[in-house]
């Protein structure tokens, strides 16, 4: 995604020397980040196993990253300029490092949850610098090249993470069985942050930059009330102040929105940008990525429940048998690269239509009567599931980008970013309610361990499906974009 464009950047013919070292750096922080989001599905299992979690534990294990993420990415990008772009990558790239420590020597869940938040800390710390340096670091001519590597970057993340986790957890290092999918990040981390600070580029600071600690604080408390209740409502029974709570979340909405607003007045940073708000084509469109990225993480939790908590399936197998998703993400990404820009609109909704049509294919190969699943079924199905988030996100995003004014693409970016991972957050949420609450009426009437599963698991495919139907009809409510212009 495109960041904040530095007020200097690399224009001297003579290269800088160091910057490929530099570059790597950055890129092994990018892939170390999003990898860690892949990985921990397969391993959610294996950590409930082992430390005897409930549902709503396991769930805020991967809430928790998301929301934290969202809500400091924006003022982290901030954040840079104010204290300089290679200061704060250093300082994420090593918060993200101790976070994965912590986690990796967790002695409990509540432990594990918090040093999720603090990996995620460092995550939205690094994330927005990485971008914002290449400028610096290369020569125009360059540039395109290393975009193409983050990319690929991305892409081998994506297939990475399940294959990866289930080796880790199979191999079961010095006995340690799930922790190495976290303790791994340690040395790679720390390779990263030495390669940064000898190579990485110097940059400026602006101390007299503002952040909006009020603003994040608003919008913490409006998410929390909303993600709180939809997570621990059903552990503990439904009480009439979960009710109240996600009724508290709309006056704190709105008193979030009024702050913001009297921050724009006064002229000064903003958590979310009062011009935005008053874009309804961006709205509209981070709306229309929130509901996209609905589907995703909560699928991926329930599918890893269901294949080794249901089935049997060890951590390897699960994460083999996930595969063909992100091969497909893969394979779209890179075919959607070579496209280009061309009817935007149409593949996004083609790509919704395919998710919609792979996770009906998953639905369809249930098996019946308590029957175990048969894993081959869910190759294509997978496959075609992955080839539709793949060809919907770029044009998504560009589509999205296209409707605001270039000086505020930066803001617009992050925004975006922003709502994504909260919309992950509140369909994580959505999902685990349904698929659990399923589950447990299933095993109270007595029906099989194998048929509870496939039943939960049917009830949370219903979610997805409907979740990409209806972004594939909504899609068309957005301008058509020239981005030949661009």
């Amino acid at each position: 995604m495109p960041q904040n464009t530095p007020p200097f950047s690399q224009t001297d013919p003579t290269p800088i020397a160091g910057r490929w070292i530099a570059m790597s750096a950055l890129l092994v922080a990018n892939f170390m980040n999003l990898v860690d989001v892949t990985i921990v599905n397969v391993a959610i299992p294996s950590i409930q196993q082992a430390f005897g979690a409930n549902d709503s534990q396991i769930e805020w294990v991967i809430a928790i990253y998301m929301l934290t993420f969202a809500l400091l990415l924006l003022p982290s990008g901030r954040m840079g300029d104010v204290f300089g772009k290679r200061q704060m990558f250093v300082a994420g790239v090593t918060v993200f490092t101790l976070g994965s420590a912590l986690c990796g020597m967790a002695g409990s869940i509540n432990l594990l949850i918090f040093a999720r938040m603090f990996q995620a800390l460092g995550g939205a710390m690094m994330t927005p610098q990485i971008l914002a340096m290449v400028p610096i670091l290369f020569l125009p001519k360059e540039r395109g090249a290393v975009f193409a590597l983050f990319g690929l970057t991305a892409g081998m993340a994506s297939v990475a993470g399940p294959p990866l986790a289930g080796v880790l957890i199979h191999a079961d290092v010095w006995a340690l069985g799930w922790r190495p999918i976290f303790l791994v990040n340690v040395p790679v981390g720390v390779i990263a942050i030495l390669a940064t600070l000898r190579y990485g580029p110097k940059t400026t600071t602006n101390r007299g930059g503002a952040i909006d600690g009020v603003g994040i604080l608003l919008a913490t408390t409006t998410l929390l009330l909303l993600l709180f209740p939809l997570i621990e409502g059903r552990q503990l029974g439904w009480p009439l102040w979960c009710y109240a709570l996600l009724l508290a979340a709309a006056p704190m909405g709105l008193a979030f929105l009024k702050w913001e607003n009297r921050r724009a007045a006064q002229g000064l940073a903003q958590l979310l940008p009062v011009r935005l708000l008053g874009n309804m084509d961006y709205l509209l469109g981070t709306g229309l990525a929130a509901l996209l990225f609905a589907g995703i993480p909560g699928f991926f939790l329930i599918w890893a429940v269901t294949l080794q908590s249901g089935n049997g399936l060890s951590a390897l197998q699960s994460g083999l048998t996930t595969m063909p998703f992100p091969v497909g993400v893969l394979l779209a990404s890179i075919l959607s690269g070579r496209l280009g820009n061309p009817r935007p609109r149409l593949r996004i909704s083609a790509g919704a239509v395919l998710l919609a049509l792979g996770v009906a294919g998953i639905y369809v190969a249930l098996p019946n009567g308590g029957a175990p699943m048969v894993r081959s079924a869910y190759i294509l199905p997978l496959m075609i599931a992955g080839l539709g988030l793949g060809s919907a996100i770029s044009p998504l995003f560009q589509t999205v980008l296209f409707n605001v004014s270039p000086q505020e693409t930066g803001s617009a970016s992050g925004a975006l970013q922003a709502f994504q991972q909260v919309g992950g957050a509140l369909g994580l949420a959505i999902m685990g309610e349904i698929f659990f609450s399923s589950l447990h009426e299933s095993m109270k009437t007595g029906t099989s361990l194998l048929g509870a599963y496939a039943s939960a698991l049917s009830q949370g495919l219903i979610f997805c499906i409907c979740v990409f139907l209806l972004l594939a009809a909504l899609v068309w409510r957005l301008p058509k974009p020239q981005l030949q212009k661009h």
